[in-house]
């Protein structure tokens, strides 16, 4: 899977949360200042030849939809994250993570509930 560009994401992320929509949809989710609309038709069609989009046409009019999920993108992002920036170390980086002075100590205690919790899953897991 090809990584997106800033602006290719900022539209995936649109498009994930609309489900569906018409490049007017689009724009009306965009910020101030917004592109041009041949701007972002252009990215659109971007993404559709990198296999992110398709579109159903109306007429001259494409209503596009992502055929690549946030889900699936994400994993595959942040497994291209961990390498290159944690050397594929989950470890690394929730070190990295905890040792950052913006963690307060809710946050630290919530990490720590969510682990002991996967920890326990496991440890089903590999009973059954």
């Amino acid at each position: 899977m090809k990584e997106l560009t800033k602006a290719e994401e900022e539209l995936m992320q649109i498009l994930w949360k609309l489900g569906k929509g018409f490049i007017n949809d689009i724009l009306d989710e965009l910020k101030n200042p917004k592109p041009a609309y041949n701007t972002v038709s252009t990215i659109v069609r971007i993404l559709e030849k990198k296999g992110f989009v398709d579109h159903v046409a109306y007429g001259k009019s494409h209503e596009y939809f992502p055929i690549v999920s946030k889900k699936e993108y994400t994993k595959t992002y942040f497994g291209h994250f961990m390498k290159n920036y944690f050397g594929n170390s989950y470890r690394e980086m929730v070190s990295f993570f905890t040792n950052d002075n913006n963690l307060n100590l809710l946050e630290l205690e919530e990490l720590k509930q969510a682990m002991a919790e996967e920890i326990i899953r496991k440890k089903i897991e590999n009973d059954e």
